[in-house]
């Protein structure tokens, strides 16, 4: 039976050094000559998917989070965050941060000071050793990234920052109720950044529109992924399997817990429910 697989990337098939793993792409590979369909699923923008990751072949795209959902490079569906809205948030300066659009990843004037022991905590927080971090900067751990460009924008998918503290996540919540406002970072999702996005948006709302353009069948569907804003699509999806890396709430949730990321989790995956 032909399974439709909806795939995390960050903590899922890519490591928290960035790496992909062998045993990842294998096992994507292996399932698609077996006539499987493969999404990546992700809270990354178009632009922030390196050409390294696209050459190991995918049916489609699932981006921000839910925000943008393409079919062999045709667009499905695409909700962006207004301009009026944008330029308010941008305007309430304070906290560096990165404008997600599928143009690329425009960053605020000191993001790369500021951000580099930020991101270099993250993948630490992540067991990426000291000596694969020590030397990261934000442009090698955020694929597309874009220093001086026009900051008003009406191509965003997300916008995210960093936190000086967990006050300025509610703070712009309750600041922007319009927007759907997140934490992500280290090990167990300690926040270090914010993000704002599309309200009503979810990893699970863009699956069951693809499956409606497809015209298939949710019994079909296998979810895997490693973060709390994946839930909602192994919720979703007949089958949710956690990485072991990930934090408590996923592994609650899902039907199947495979190893980490490291120890070939995903392609130990694959290979237990029959996908190889």
């Amino acid at each position: 039976m032909k399974e439709i697989i909806f795939l995390d990337v960050d903590g899922t098939i890519v490591d928290y050094a960035n790496h992909i793993l062998a045993s990842a792409v294998k096992a994507i590979c292996q399932a698609r000559e077996k006539d499987h369909l493969v999404y990546v699923c992700t809270g990354r923008s178009r632009a922030e998917m390196p050409e390294k990751i696209w050459k190991i072949g995918f049916d489609g795209m699932i981006g921000g989070n839910g925000s943008y959902v393409e079919q062999k490079g045709q667009i499905i569906m695409h909700q962006l965050i207004p301009l009026d809205v944008e330029k308010r948030v941008v305007n309430r300066r304070g906290l560096e941060f990165y404008l997600e659009s599928n143009n690329g990843l425009f960053a605020s004037e000191d993001f790369r000071e500021v951000a580099r022991p930020v991101l270099r905590a993250y993948a630490q927080g992540k067991e990426a050793s000291t000596e694969e971090v020590g030397q990261l900067e934000a442009e090698e751990a955020l694929h597309g990234l874009v220093y001086g460009a026009e900051l008003y924008r009406a191509d965003l998918n997300k916008i995210s920052f960093i936190l000086k503290s967990y006050q300025d996540h509610l703070d712009s919540k309750e600041a922007f109720p319009e927007l759907k406002a997140g934490t992500w970072g280290g090990k167990g999702e300690h926040a270090l950044f914010g993000d704002l996005g599309v309200k009503n948006i979810t990893k699970a709302h863009a699956i069951d529109v693809l499956l409606e353009y497809l015209g298939a069948k949710k019994e079909d569907t296998i979810a895997i992924g490693d973060a709390k804003v994946d839930i909602p699509m192994l919720e979703y999806c007949q089958v949710g399997v956690a990485m072991g890396n990930g934090g408590p709430e996923i592994l609650v949730t899902a039907d199947v817990i495979t190893d980490d990321v490291v120890e070939d989790g995903f392609y130990n995956a694959f290979e237990k429910l029959g996908l190889l």
